[in-house]
């Protein structure tokens, strides 16, 4: 079955840097994109960073261009996002989502998620 596992959430002073990482199996990996989402207390849902099946095309959120990174390395199936010059409205529960169907936009599955918390 599809397996999303994030990791490196933590506890970050404003202005630090975390990278988060998902491991995904079950499925193959390079045919999907995937997105990174995110969910602060007492928000909704999201969307925060998108790459395609290739890794070539990239897509943000306005609030996190400039800071965030995302990558994938489709020879581990890992997705990667890197967050720099963090700030307090960062704070959220982020997860990792791969798209509904092959070569095909749309959330489908759900990591459990890794906590950030940016507070000094």
């Amino acid at each position: 079955q599809v397996q999303l596992v994030e990791s490196g959430g933590g506890l970050v002073q404003p202005g630090g840097s975390l990278r988060l990482s998902c491991v995904a199996s079950g499925f193959t990996f390079s045919t999907f994109w995937m997105y990174w989402a995110r969910q602060a207390p007492g928000k909704g849902l999201e969307w925060v960073s998108a790459v395609n099946t290739e890794g070539d095309n990239t897509y943000y959120v306005d609030s996190v261009k400039g800071r965030f990174t995302v990558s994938r390395d489709n020879a581990k199936n890992t997705v990667t996002l890197y967050m720099n010059s963090l700030k307090s409205e960062d704070t959220a529960l982020y997860y990792c989502v791969r798209a509904n169907s092959p070569y095909t936009r749309g959330f489908g599955s759900w990591g459990q998620g890794t906590q950030v918390t940016v507070s000094s």
